[in-house]
């Protein structure tokens, strides 16, 4: 029996600096890379000797998300060992930046290498949606990130046509894409679950869109200022 749960159950043999265990949890080896800042409260188990700090100083720009409302509470994990994380049974995705940017919903974000650049930033060319704007976590630089997905994802290549993704169910883009909005009806809004409007933007360029299946009802992406 116990030979059973092992096969099945046991860890992953892959050596990357992140990767998934399953679809629902994400594997950190911390043996000498930099630290990890992950969502408060995603750690579900450690191997080895792991410290968690919920408020490092270097997160003091997270005054901002305030006032932007794409807030990510997250710690600081440093230490030697396997990490594993995890946030109430949704998919993970895995990649790595190779001194490329990366926009992400800020619901999104599991973990991310503490090496890496992050800053909460206005999306630019969004701010034709009665005027007002949204914002995203940008990634930038050498190292890995951790996202997640309500249901399993899908990627798309933006090079090959111009796409256009519900805001609702965005995940993240490659920054650099040209962007730019659509207004359609909602068929939901005639049986009165809301207006009836609803935003898409358009990506076209060399990079991909992360979408999950599943509208967030919570406001975020949506018209804010």
């Amino acid at each position: 029996m116990q030979g059973q749960l092992l096969q099945h159950y046991g860890q992953s043999p892959v050596q990357d600096r992140m990767s998934t265990h399953g679809p629902k949890i994400c594997k950190v080896l911390m043996h000498g890379g930099p630290d990890v800042l992950a969502r408060a409260g995603s750690m579900i188990a450690y191997e080895g000797l792991i410290d968690f700090n919920p408020n490092p100083p270097q997160l003091g720009q997270m005054a901002r998300s305030w006032a932007t409302g794409e807030g990510v509470p997250l710690m600081n994990c440093t230490g030697q060992g396997n990490l594993f994380l995890a946030d109430y049974g949704k998919d993970v995705v895995v990649m790595q930046l190779n001194n490329e940017a990366l926009s992400v919903n800020g619901k999104n974000i599991l973990a991310f290498d503490a090496s890496l650049q992050w800053n909460i930033e206005r999306v630019q060319g969004v701010s034709m949606l009665s005027g007002m704007g949204m914002f995203n976590v940008v990634l930038r630089g050498q190292g890995w990130v951790a996202l997640t997905s309500k249901g399993t994802p899908i990627v798309l290549n933006t090079q090959e046509a111009e796409t256009y993704v519900d805001t609702d169910a965005l995940v993240a883009f490659t920054e650099g894409l040209r962007i730019k909005t659509k207004r359609t009806a909602r068929l939901g809004g005639l049986f009165g679950r809301g207006s009836g409007e609803a935003f898409q933007l358009g990506f076209l360029g060399h990079g991909f869109v992360v979408v999950q299946p599943s509208e967030d009802e919570r406001p975020r992406m949506s018209v804010r200022g």
